[in-house]
């Protein structure tokens, strides 16, 4: 890794604050679960910091589908996923290695389109200056995932590992998660790990609103394209006509002002009816993980 100038005992001070202090203060503030309405889980996969976007979602699809619509968040994708399969959520953007996880008690709603495709990659990060030219070369270091159920934030680079008869706790020296994309750039960003697995998309998107945060790094390896984190409902709906109306909503998005508005902040085309097949790549790298022990 390249040397920095800031202390590393006060660089990883500095960064540990700014990983916590975000993600505690979103677990507080959604503890309760609406018993009316559409409920609408978000996991970290999804841009949450930014209230205008969120205001923007909730406004079109409150209005589109014509009842109250709660946008649930937390820190963790199982949280999420447990709410999603318990049916205490309509739907939820989910993540594609939970989705195939559990695809006996979920179905596919709608998959967003990004640059064109319902697809994206998981990307390696490390320092900008650093030498090293693939996932061998970071034998030894700290590393930050994402979150244990994401599959660019995990799932891709723990399969990598896996083609080599390999395991992420004897080939790194540390690991530790970040519980959010944003946050594995800024652990790399600052020092606080030596590379990172992050979501391809939010790593483009990040550098487009607030390039200062990935700056300090660069990609060292994009992985081959997947599934794009789809929305995902129980097998068994809630409430059918409820989500009936949410997936005409999400496919229709681009064609109302609201919807479009929220679609640029998003940075995404809009929204694709999908086969299942699609995460059958994701599900394949979650078979060799598991068979790896």
């Amino acid at each position: 890794m390249g040397t920095r100038a800031l202390d590393r005992r006060s660089a990883m001070m500095i960064a540990a604050a700014g990983l916590l202090l975000p993600c505690s203060s979103l677990a507080r503030a959604s503890e309760s679960i609406p018993e009316r309405g559409l409920r609408f889980g978000l996991t970290p996969v999804f841009l949450t910091s930014d209230l205008e976007l969120l205001g923007r979602l909730q406004a079109y699809l409150q209005h589109a589908i014509g009842v109250p619509v709660s946008l649930i968040t937390r820190r963790t994708y199982q949280e999420i996923t447990a709410l999603l399969v318990s049916r205490q959520l309509d739907a939820a953007w989910i993540c594609g290695y939970p989705f195939v996880t559990h695809r006996r008690d979920l179905q596919l709603v709608a998959v967003p389109v990004w640059r064109g495709r319902p697809l994206y990659q998981s990307y390696l990060i490390v320092d900008r200056d650093r030498h090293a030219e693939g996932l061998m070369d970071l034998r030894g270091d700290i590393h930050a995932f994402s979150d244990p159920d994401s599959n660019s934030g995990f799932l891709v680079t723990r399969a990598a590992l896996a083609e080599h008869g390999l395991r992420p706790d004897a080939f790194f020296s540390r690991t530790f998660y970040t519980y959010g994309h944003r946050n594995v750039i800024r652990a790399v960003a600052s020092g606080l790990a030596a590379s990172g697995s992050v979501d391809g998309y939010v790593y483009g998107v990040v550098g487009e609103l607030e390039p200062h945060l990935t700056a300090p790094t660069r990609v060292l390896h994009a992985s081959e394209l997947l599934g794009f984190p789809p929305i995902a409902a129980p097998r068994i709906p809630v409430d059918a006509g409820q989500l009936v109306a949410l997936t005409d909503a999400l496919l229709r998005m681009g064609d109302d002002p609201e919807g479009r508005a929220a679609l640029h902040m998003l940075r995404l085309d809009g929204f694709t009816s999908e086969d299942a097949s699609l995460f059958d790549p994701i599900a394949a790298k979650a078979a060799l993980v598991a068979a790896s022990g």
